[in-house]
């Protein structure tokens, strides 16, 4: 089992039932001229209200008033297949498209990475349910037998020993040969691709085109036809259309998680993550506004790239109503996880700082968080500042210090107070009529707390200022 196929056979239904809050609401999708609506596709809720592919919309409008029309598109449909292969590209470098209705992708490289093929269909599985894509899936080991064992079977793996079998029971009608040569064939009382292996080929040559042998052979690896693969784009780029304008910031979650659901699922496939994106969104008789997310590092998990979307979109004020929300991202740097120790020593619901400080920044503000460096000044108050003005190397040997400097030095009233370390001498600042002259000292109160206090110089007896704490 070297390769798999993915057949979807509701693609442009699944990719608009994807975009709804509801996703067993009754949808279908209509084309045609206006004087003449047609039925393209119909969800499994609205066939069981009589609604069938092919008929009229009058016909269905009488029917039943309570479904959701979307018009069928065919850029659409595209847009969302080349989402799917960018996903798969992240299993398989080897992604073909060259298939109707499906994709062939190569795993022989990736049971290596994932196991056999029952944990990679199991992973495959999992993640187009996730994604919200109905669909068969078939391993076999040439890419042509896959994709037409997936016209038969929802589930199906065969090695090399089992293929001829499998593919002997296969029906004339789904062996991806050419109408012509199937109707011939039936017409001649052969019924399963079993009975036209068994033809000489000698008779096949003479009675069919060059095509129909080439064909019979790819399917049993007799003679491969190359493949074109897929090469993932540079940018991500999504849109979903709303079919009324929305005003309420609360009702673009959905497709907000749902854009940032596939924004994540194309940085994994890429391995790679987002430092910016853009949100646009839609006016029919405005300007489109965009609102610019960025991240101070690169990030693809989807909870957190919705969190810090949504915090910023409910800052965020309309001129009016949307049509439409897009999704762009063009900086995708490479993403390293953050290092983690093999026995965490931190709760299960600690949040990395990574992560702790966008969602600070999306909710307070850009301005509002701000990094800490060092200064080159020697006095404690004014040792360290704006990140910006730090230099980019700090000193390789740091002096200890606390963790919270107090604003103004508080008087110590503690006469059982311990030194645990000190004196270290501060004297600086006589350039700018600020000069101070002081022993510091590590001490430690009656009730256990750890502080950093000074004294004059050479003031060895106190009275000790209290200028931090220790954590």
């Amino acid at each position: 089992m070297d390769w798999a196929c993915l057949l979807l056979p509701h693609l442009a239904l699944d990719a608009a039932l994807r975009q709804q809050p509801d996703p067993a609401a009754p949808l279908v999708l209509v084309t045609g001229p206006a004087q003449r609506r047609v039925l393209h596709a119909v969800s499994p809720s609205a066939r069981q209200r009589g609604l069938r592919r092919g008929m009229l919309l009058s016909a269905a409008q009488v029917l039943t008033r309570d479904m959701l029309t979307v018009e069928y598109d065919p850029r659409a449909e595209q847009s969302t297949r080349q989402l799917l292969a960018s996903w798969l590209y992240g299993i398989s470098s080897q992604v073909s498209l060259d298939f109707p209705h499906a994709m062939a992708l190569e795993i022989r490289a990736s049971r290596a990475l994932f196991g056999d093929w029952p944990k990679v269909e199991q992973r495959l599985t999992r993640g187009l349910t996730e994604l919200g894509f109905r669909h068969r899936l078939v391993a076999a080991p040439n890419p042509h037998a896959a994709s037409v064992l997936a016209r038969v079977h929802g589930r199906l793996g065969v090695d090399a020993h089992q293929l001829d079998a499998a593919l002997a029971q296969v029906p004339i009608e789904r062996s991806g040969l050419p109408v012509e040569a199937v109707t011939v064939l039936a017409r001649s009382g052969l019924r399963t691709l079993g009975a036209a292996f068994s033809l000489p080929r000698e008779s096949l040559a003479r009675r069919f085109p060059p095509q129909v042998l080439a064909h019979l052979d790819a399917l049993r690896g007799i003679s491969t036809p190359p493949l074109r693969y897929f090469q993932p784009p540079d940018r991500f780029d999504a849109r979903i259309e709303f079919e009324y304008e929305v005003e309420s910031t609360q009702a673009m979650l959905f497709p907000l998680r749902r854009l940032t659901a596939d924004l994540a699922a194309f940085l994994c496939s890429r391995d790679g993550g987002v430092l910016q994106f853009d949100l646009w969104f839609e006016h029919e008789h405005h300007p489109d506004t965009r609102l610019s997310i960025g991240l101070l590092a690169p990030e693809r998990e989807p909870a957190m790239l919705f969190e810090l979307a949504r915090n910023r979109v409910d800052h965020l004020q309309l001129p009016a109503g949307s049509r439409g929300l897009r999704l762009q991202a063009e900086q995708l740097p490479p993403f390293v996880p953050a290092a983690r120790d093999l026995f965490d020593p931190r709760p299960q619901q600690a949040m990395p700082w990574e992560q702790l400080r966008e969602r600070l920044r999306a909710r307070l503000g850009d301005d509002a968080v701000q990094g800490l460096g060092l200064r080159a000044d020697h006095r404690p108050e004014r040792a360290t500042g704006d990140a910006q003005g730090a230099p980019k190397a700090p000193p390789a040997v740091l002096p200890m210090r606390p963790g919270w400097l107090l604003a103004q030095p508080q008087a110590l009233q503690d006469p059982h107070l311990r030194i645990l370390s000190g004196p270290e001498r501060i004297e600086s600042g006589w350039w700018d009529a600020d000069d101070i002259r002081r022993d510091y000292y590590v001490i430690e109160t009656t009730q256990g707390q750890r502080g950093w206090a000074y004294t004059a110089a050479d003031a060895r007896s106190g009275p000790f200022m209290l200028h931090g704490w220790f954590a």
